[in-house]
């Protein structure tokens, strides 16, 4: 059923602003109730579980990103410093030069299943950004609250880009051909993260055009690896072997390990981390389903096809002894092989930085979007912080808090296991979110069919979902396997899975907040949690959850929709809404005095 818009006569009268949603209709299925909601940049209507926040139908970041936006915020996510700096070891967990070649290329079909399902959930809600947020709550719209809490404080904690930032210092003083110490290296870190954030604050469009052309170079600096790996094998370089790899190119695949095989294909899944980049923000995207259903799977491929021949080339230029044995990354060592030692490494940490950069850059702009989305559904305190886009259009609060994390996880780690440790955690839930999207893509299917929702425009191959689901399960099985240099044989000195059951146990931490919050306390204070719709300014609106006193509930029940909106209606009948609107502040402020 459908009601009218009701009035914002309230918000000026309570202080709460609620704004207008003529478009939206209530669909009421037994336990669940869904709204069905237009935003201006799609034709397509959002179905979508009440509970889950409101659509903005203006975004009040504005509509900058394009399809060349898509590509390269995907893009410069993926390419970081792992390209550059992997390859050894994955060649080490593989053992052998052709499977690790191969490694790289079940990591494209991993990550590309992935993608079909993000996809497949960006057709169903192409007004809604922050990907995941929005792709769990409404996959498991129950218990009520429960994912959107779990991975809201989830989302929070690990909302830190500490390594990058490091490594970035790292090849600063690389570059600067300088002395350093670990505290000299957590200054620079410091100083390059906020550089990065403070860029982006200001303004959406410039910022995203700033990530466009550091993406330009990251890709014309893999371009030219490529290249000139395929120039060294054709023999035109002082490369005196550049087949030596290729001869015998699974040798050593025997003496791979399992942790070893599992530790190299997570650094591969590491480096291909960001295809889904870009669904963070599609409620900035003009007619998402299309822009990104060719642009999104043509980032991967290409990000896909210029890793492998990068990796050709690493291995044309250099023996496999040498690659694992260098004390420097298989992209200087690929350097100095072709064009000696004198400014070939130092023009490879000029590119090296640009990427770790503009890694940041794109790593801050998709993760501020799921912080903003996480806000405005309500379950984290303090929603204008998280929601308002004042004064600059630009998600500040998300930023700010991205940027303060960052500082401290910078800061306080000491080097080495610790800070590897916080590496690894901050991975391994992710790969739990992954398992559980792919399984929810499939539920989220069924409801819509029985609802007889229309096509959405997006169709991932079931197969493929079915492949996302194995390989999901697998990243999260397989690091259970200890190595065979035993349980402290790890990337850490200490027993090699722990970073699993601490991701666990902190997933799990947050399951027994939801309950404590959403449970026992309000039945010990004699309340019901209720949501409503609020705005924060320009475009911005949100769901706020409020305590409604249990004699009260019935009352508020009438007043608002599953949605949260204020039911518009006048018991005089006489066309007057002044009595309706006063009625509607009585209930407002009689919720907040209890609170």
């Amino acid at each position: 059923m459908g009601f009218l818009p009701f009035t914002t006569k309230t918000v000026e009268a309570a202080g709460t602003s609620t704004p207008s949603s003529d478009n939206l209709s209530v669909i009421d299925d037994g336990n669940l109730q869904y709204t069905a909601a237009g935003g201006k940049n799609s034709s397509k209507l959002t179905y979508q579980e009440a509970s889950g926040a409101p659509i903005e139908s203006k975004s009040p970041l504005g509509y900058s990103v394009g399809a060349v936006t898509v590509i390269f915020l995907n893009l410069s996510k993926m390419i970081g410093t792992g390209v550059f700096s992997t390859p050894s070891t994955v060649l080490d967990g593989a053992g052998s030069v052709g499977l690790a070649l191969f490694y790289w290329v079940i990591g494209f079909f991993m990550a590309a299943s992935m993608l079909s399902v993000y996809l497949e959930f960006t057709s169903y809600f192409p007004s809604r950004s922050g990907s995941e947020v929005v792709y769990l709550e409404q996959s498991y719209p129950r218990p009520k609250y429960f994912f959107p809490t779990v991975f809201a404080m989830q989302t929070v904690l690990f909302s830190f880009s500490s390594s990058n930032a490091v490594v970035l210092a790292e090849y600063l003083f690389k570059l600067a051909d300088a002395d350093t110490t670990a505290w000299k290296e957590k200054g620079v870190a410091v100083a390059v993260y906020t550089v990065a954030a403070l860029l982006l604050t200001f303004n959406t469009k410039w910022s995203l055009w700033l990530a466009n052309a550091i993406g330009v170079i990251k890709l014309v600096t893999l371009i030219f690896i490529g290249i000139t790996g395929l120039v060294v094998l054709g023999g035109h370089t002082p490369v005196k072997d550049p087949l030596l790899n290729f001869r015998d190119a699974f040798s050593g695949t025997s003496g791979a390990s399992v942790y070893g095989a599992t530790n190299a294909l997570v650094k591969v899944m590491f480096s291909y981390a960001g295809y889904e980049n870009a669904c963070n923000v599609v409620n900035e995207v003009k007619d998402p389903v299309k822009t990104l259903g060719w642009s999104a799977p043509a980032a991967l491929l290409l990000t896909a096809v210029l890793y492998i021949l990068a990796n050709i080339a690493y291995f044309s230029a250099a023996s496999k002894e040498e690659i694992l044995n260098s004390s420097v990354t298989a992209a200087s060592l690929f350097f100095e092989k072709v064009f000696g030692t004198s400014g070939a490494s130092r023009a490879l940490n000029v590119l090296v930085c640009l990427s770790a950069f503009g890694n940041l850059l794109a790593v801050l702009i998709g993760q501020s979007r799921m912080l903003r989305e996480c806000g405005r559904q309500g379950v984290l305190p303090f929603t204008k912080f998280w929601t308002s886009t004042r004064p600059f259009n630009t998600p500040l609060g998300p930023y700010f808090v991205k940027w303060a994390l960052t500082v401290v996880m910078i800061l306080a780690p000491p080097a080495g296991d610790a800070f590897n440790f916080i590496v690894d955690l901050s991975v391994y839930p992710s790969n739990i979110f992954n398992f559980l999207l792919a399984t929810g893509i499939l539920l989220t299917r069924r409801r819509r069919q029985r609802l007889n929702f229309p096509p959405s425009g997006y169709r991932a191959w079931t197969s493929s979902v079915y492949f996302a689901i194995l390989s999901s399960l697998y990243m999260l099985v397989a690091p259970w396997y200890p190595p065979s240099t035993g349980a402290d044989g790890g990337d850490v000195s200490f027993w090699y899975a722990t970073y699993c059951v601490v991701g666990i146990a902190i997933i799990a931490a947050c399951g027994a907040y939801y309950y404590l919050w959403i449970k026992i306390l309000p039945r010990v204070g004699k309340y019901e949690l209720r949501q409503t719709l609020i705005s924060v300014g320009a475009d911005a609106t949100a769901h706020k959850l409020v305590r409604v006193p249990r004699d009260r509930v019935a009352e508020w029940d009438r007043e608002h929709d599953a949605s949260g909106r204020v039911r518009r209606r006048n018991p005089h009948g006489d066309g007057d809404e002044k009595d309706v609107v006063t009625e509607e502040v009585v209930v407002e402020e009689v919720v907040e005095k209890e609170v």
